[in-house]
């Protein structure tokens, strides 16, 4: 794209350029200044900057500067920043950082991209974390956010981390419940979960230790965010599986469902055996409040089928308790010294307490037993109805 063509898509797209700054004044003025090479539809959000980031930006009087009296983190300084950018009527926000480590000249890559979709998109630049002078503890946590980006939400990144983003205004979620740098995990994850594509855009990625003033605090950051990732793996496990699971039911008739979700979804006759079996082993197994998220994870490690898994699980459900219990007893029974005749007493709370160990035994034989059946009959009857080509 020529200059012009990037000038009037951003002016057509309604697209401003969101800069978060704190104590960045050695790199800012040429953040700022590169920017507008492309556009002066700039917000310049001041998170309570004690160096001369005021004075600098004085000297851009034709641009939106938000000042902050106090420094309370990068998200806290996007959401506001956003809240700003849709009063003024944008409709997407480029968010760059101010230390110098973006290159403003990456700004037509991301409209480009933008221009390219037919639909509203979050895209995220990728900064190529493999190359020379990354540091190698900014690569790490790359990986680790990437992983746990793919857990939650399914969407494989090659860079979750990077700052340099384009923002669908009116899409994203309008209520976060994180400040600092945690935010940008949380936004793009909430995101993904209402449906909207996140992808990745090549972008360069300048690290000067000399200019560039890093406020990531290793400890307190990183407990935040793995305190962060526990509640969305929770919420991914507990709520959001289940429900894009109920919402793809609704949308297919049973047998439309069975035959694209079931029988013809990834994975080989052996896989889908496999991936039920699990599902009856968890279903089966004593670990009652947990079985959802052992099952879902379980799947995940081992790259089995998640909704055959979590659909077998469902062996366990409110009616059929009774009787697992009672069958685990039974089960259990020759393996533990004492009073064995069960079936003779009053069918209690107390009756299972006293026999923890019996059953706890009894409901791993069950399980395994059980499972070891239904992979061998559900690998039988897949091989029938939809045999494999050797």
């Amino acid at each position: 794209m020529t200059l012009s063509e990037v000038q009037n898509a951003i002016d057509e797209r309604k697209i401003c350029v969101l800069i978060p700054t704190y104590n960045n004044a050695k790199t800012l003025r040429r953040v700022i200044d590169g920017v507008l090479d492309y556009t002066q539809d700039i917000i310049i959000v001041n998170d309570g900057s004690t160096d001369s980031t005021s004075e600098i930006l004085k000297t851009y009087p034709q641009l939106t500067a938000i000042h902050l009296p106090e420094n309370k983190g990068k998200g806290n300084g996007l959401k506001i920043g956003f809240r700003k950018a849709k009063e003024l009527g944008y409709h997407h926000a480029i968010t760059i950082d101010s230390d110098g480590q973006h290159y403003p000249n990456d700004i037509p890559v991301f409209v480009n991209a933008l221009l390219e979709e037919n639909e509203d998109v979050l895209l995220i630049g990728n900064r190529n974390m493999s190359q020379d002078g990354i540091p190698k503890k900014s690569s790490f946590g790359n990986r680790f956010s990437n992983f746990w980006f793919w857990f939650e939400t399914g969407i494989k990144l090659e860079d979750t981390q990077s700052g340099y983003r384009l923002y669908p205004l009116h899409k994203i979620p309008k209520k976060y419940f994180t400040p600092k740098f945690e935010f940008e995990i949380e936004i793009i994850v909430r995101t993904a979960w209402r449906h909207i594509p996140v992808k990745n855009v090549p972008i360069k990625v300048l690290y000067d230790p000399a200019e560039r003033v890093s406020h990531f605090r290793p400890f307190k950051d990183f407990t935040r965010i793995s305190i962060l990732n526990t509640i969305l793996v929770t919420i991914t496990l507990l709520y959001i599986i289940p429900r894009n699971f109920i919402n793809n039911f609704r949308k297919k008739s049973f047998k439309k469902f069975i035959k694209e979700d079931v029988l013809e979804s990834d994975g080989s006759n052996r896989t889908k055996a496999f991936s039920i079996a699990l599902g009856v082993f968890v279903g089966f197994s004593p670990f009652w409040g947990f079985h959802t998220l052992l099952v879902i994870s379980l799947s995940v490690l081992f790259k089995l089928n998640k909704v055959l898994a979590f659909i077998a699980s469902n062996v366990s459900l409110p009616p059929f308790i009774p009787f697992i219990i009672v069958a685990s007893l039974f089960l259990g029974s020759p393996f533990v010294e004492g009073d064995s005749d069960i079936f003779n007493q009053e069918w209690n709370f107390e009756l299972v307490k006293n026999h923890f160990l019996q059953y706890i035994i009894g409901s791993m034989i069950l399980a395994i037993s059980m499972s070891a059946i239904l992979w061998i009959a559900t690998f039988l009857f897949l091989n029938k109805v939809s045999p494999e080509n050797n």
